[in-house]
């Protein structure tokens, strides 16, 4: 029968392997769109290809490693070594989870300023989807594509510039990104692991006080 601080840790370590599968399968399912853009994902299109896929991508190996360190320090109840080096994992973790977390946060403090650049080192045909998308003309100073949403000057200057719809959308898309990856399963983890730690270490003396005992016993 597993002891009642051991089942959280169980719990939290099995929702923590949970969310690196959910962080492959998401970041493989957007790589794998990431192909020809359309006029309804151009948008998701174009953020997923400046997001930090790679680092998100190296943070969920991590997160399948320290899974993997965890089932010795299940089996072995009588070592705490592995149970240490899975803490010392997990907290790599969260701070790798950190480091991405907040490279997404700062860059939705510049959202309209980063999307000028992203805008204006895109193609005329991605322009062409974001304008027809959006139903706007151009992009703070970058001038807009002519195309059958703005095919001329007064038909541009009738229609929005595409800054509010497109940095709006942007902002609520890397809130949610944002919100994915500051995950708390990872600290829940190690508040349990370092719990059981402890525990673990209660027991081992007492078991060598109760030997102790018993040994001094044997000599009266």
């Amino acid at each position: 029968m597993l002891s009642r601080y051991v089942l959280p840790y169980l719990v939290a370590d099995a929702l923590f392997v949970a969310t690196g599968g959910l962080l492959v399968t998401v970041i493989l399912m957007s790589k794998s769109e990431m192909n020809v853009p359309t006029t309804d994902d151009v948008t998701p299109y174009l953020l997923l290809a400046h997001a930090p896929l790679n680092g998100a991508l190296a943070d969920a190996g991590l997160i399948f490693a320290t899974f993997v360190v965890s089932l010795p320090a299940l089996i072995f109840t009588n070592n705490r070594i592995w149970l240490k080096v899975h803490s010392w994992m997990v907290l790599v973790c969260i701070l790798l989870t950190l480091v991405i977390g907040l490279e997404v946060w700062f860059s939705t403090l510049k959202t309209r300023a980063n999307l000028a650049i992203m805008w204006s080192k895109e193609s005329p045909q991605i322009q062409h989807l974001l304008q027809e998308r959006w139903q706007c003309c151009g992009y703070m100073d970058v001038p807009f594509h002519s195309d059958s949403t703005c095919p001329t000057p007064i038909i541009a200057m009738s229609k929005t510039n595409c800054v509010g719809p497109f940095s709006n959308y942007a902002n609520d898309f890397l809130d949610v990104v944002f919100t994915a990856i500051f995950g708390m399963v990872d600290a829940i983890l190690l508040l349990c692991g370092l719990v059981v730690l402890k525990k673990r270490a209660e027991e081992q003396r007492y078991k060598h006080i109760d030997e102790k005992s018993r040994y001094s016993r044997i000599w009266v």
